[in-house]
Parts: structure tokens; sequence; C-alpha cells
């Protein structure tokens, strides 16, 4: 991969790794309502799931996907189902400041959680696709899918973890328990707004 075209690959990864999506609304609120070092597996499992389905989308998987449409519209279901339980579990999240430390508050989102909401993230789908489309050189397929996975792991996790910290800051200005369930329901609120696409392609298909 030449140095202009890896350097364009880095400014993506960048821009869509720090650009507000479902990924990063999970990850903001965690942030608030358990802080940064209770949210790293959550940024961990987000990252390497992302890669995960970017290596496999590389490989074929991602239009073999698209080709059945009953495999698709399966996909698509399971996927709304899931946005919906996330989303859910985002309103319901603790709303007392003492879940920043403490266990018994609650918990936040696991790495499987977040690894396996990439399969599901329509912005995912999205960015995966156009990297691999856009980056793989065709004469060394497999050594540039290898570098857009690694580009993409370091620049993901560090901009999860910036819109981590991002959370824990708000908790600044979200200092109460009945700002934090409003804060923690306006972003489920959003995740499920994001769910929308998916649940219109749903409608389109009947």
């Amino acid at each position: 991969m030449s140095s202009d075209l890896l350097l364009a690959l880095i400014g993506f990864a960048i821009v869509s790794s720090i650009s507000p999506g479902p990924n990063n609304l999970l990850v903001m609120t965690s942030g608030l309502n358990y802080g940064v070092p209770r949210s790293l597996p959550l940024v961990t499992g987000i990252t390497l799931g992302f890669v995960v389905m970017l290596i496999a989308i590389g490989i074929g998987l991602g239009p073999m996907i698209q080709s059945s449409s009953w495999v698709h519209t399966g996909v698509k279901i399971l996927g709304l189902a899931y946005m919906l339980w996330l989303a859910w579990k985002v309103a319901v999240s603790d709303a007392t400041p003492a879940a920043l430390d403490n266990d018994a508050c609650g918990r936040p989102l696991s790495a499987l959680d977040g690894a396996a909401f990439q399969w599901v993230n329509p912005k995912a789908w999205a960015v995966a696709l156009s990297a691999t489309a856009v980056f793989t050189v065709p004469d060394t397929a497999t050594g540039s899918l290898a570098l857009i996975s690694l580009v993409f792991t370091a620049v993901a996790f560090v901009c999860l973890s910036a819109w981590a910290a991002f959370g824990t800051f708000m908790r600044r200005l979200v200092d109460t328990p009945s700002k934090t369930r409003v804060f923690n329901v306006a972003m489920a609120l959003l995740l499920v707004a994001s769910a929308a696409p998916v649940a219109y392609d749903l409608i389109q298909a009947v």
C-alpha cells in the first residue's frame, strides 16, 4: 500500500471512528454511568468485534450475506431486536453516582455485548464495506486487509476511549440521578433512531 493510500486510510478510520454513531453513543453513556476504566471492556469488545467483521467482509462474507435475501432479512430482524435490547439496557442503566465504582449498582455492557453489536450496527457495516472496497489493493489483498485491520484496531480503540472520557466529563453537567436518567433515556432513544433504517428496510421488503 502506498504512503498516500495509507494516509487516506488513516484519515478515513479517524473520521469514521470519531464521528457520532451507535457505538459512540453506547460508549459515551457507559463512560458517564460507570467511568472510563469500567467502560474499557466495552471499548475493547467494540474494537475487536468490528475488526473481525472487517476481516470477514474482506474475505467475502458481506457480499455472501447480501446475496441471499432470506439470510439478509434474518440478519436484519436479529439486528433490530438486538439494537432495541441494547437501547433498553441503556435506558435502565443505574442513575446513581455510586455506579461509577460499585458493581452492586449495575454493570456496564460487556466486551461480548460490544463485539456482537457490530454485526447489527448499520454504521459498522457501511464503514467496513467502504474500507474493504476502497483500500484493499488487489495485488496484495491479504496484506492490505491486514493493514486496514491494524489501522482500525488502533484508531477505533483510541477514538472510542475518547468518547468514554467525554461521557465521564459530562458527569459534571449530568450530576444528579434525575439528570442521569434523562440522559440515559435520551441516548436510548437515539439508539432506537439509529435502528430506524433497519426497520424501514424490513418494512420495504414485506
